[in-house]
């Protein structure tokens, strides 16, 4: 890392801003601390930071939506931090692009562990793998991260790609649980398969001719995922 990582801690809770804002310091992050979802979105403007912590429960505006305005400019790897522990609302910010979700109260040295795998992609030179791979119908494009199927080019969030693309370097492999989750989100990810299941969901909607009969992401039950090359 040629700089220190810039990270944006959106949440109005006193306790967390000074639990945090000093532990990140003291690990050589450079914090920006935003009260309210219309301060976040300033701050983020401004100082264009590579990691965003983000509370859903803000007094102005909703996370969720500061998460989707984000994400509309920017593919800055942004990890909900929230007292919100239902799959609902995991889903939902999933969905909209947050690529993790912890649950207070927190690990402070998990968090980190999560922080420190989310700006692998931030600051890694060098791509695993370049190119394209043609699955049928299907094309990843590493080098551009884009996707093509028959109905054409497919908008996926940072994490959908980086699930995907594990997958295409990998294919007709099945990749059990356990090494798919520590491959995208780190070894403290390890059991927690409702990410998986999520992302895998919103993959499937967006290439899948039929999401119920998946013609590519195929499962492979109690083991884990193969994407499927014929």
């Amino acid at each position: 890392m040629h700089r220190p990582a810039r990270i944006l801690l959106v949440d109005d809770e006193i306790s967390i801003q000074r639990g945090l804002t000093p532990l990140l310091a003291s690990r050589g992050y450079e914090v920006e601390v935003a009260r309210t979802g219309a301060e976040a979105l300033r701050a983020f403007a401004q100082a264009s930071p590579d990691l965003v912590v983000l509370d859903l429960g803000l007094p102005d505006l909703e996370g969720s939506e500061v998460c989707r305005r984000i994400r509309v400019r920017s593919s800055a790897p942004i990890i909900v931090l929230s007292a919100r522990g239902s799959d609902v609302d995991k889903i939902s910010a999933l969905d909209l692009g947050a690529d993790d979700y912890v649950t207070k109260p927190f690990s402070p040295e998990e968090l980190l562990a999560r922080m420190r795998v989310a700006l692998r992609r931030v600051f890694t030179p060098d791509q695993p793998e370049s190119g394209e791979v043609c699955l049928g119908d299907l094309t990843v494009d590493f080098d551009r991260r884009r996707v093509r199927c028959a109905s054409g080019e497919v908008r996926l969030t940072p994490k959908e790609f980086e699930l995907l693309a594990y997958l295409a370097r990998h294919p007709n492999r099945v990749l059990t649980h356990r090494t798919i989750l520590t491959a995208i989100w780190g070894a403290h990810s390890a059991e927690r398969t409702e990410n998986l299941w999520v992302l895998v969901a919103q993959l499937r909607k967006k290439l899948e001719p039929d999401p119920a009969r998946p013609r590519y992401l195929v499962s492979e039950p109690w083991v884990g995922y193969r994407l499927a090359a014929e």
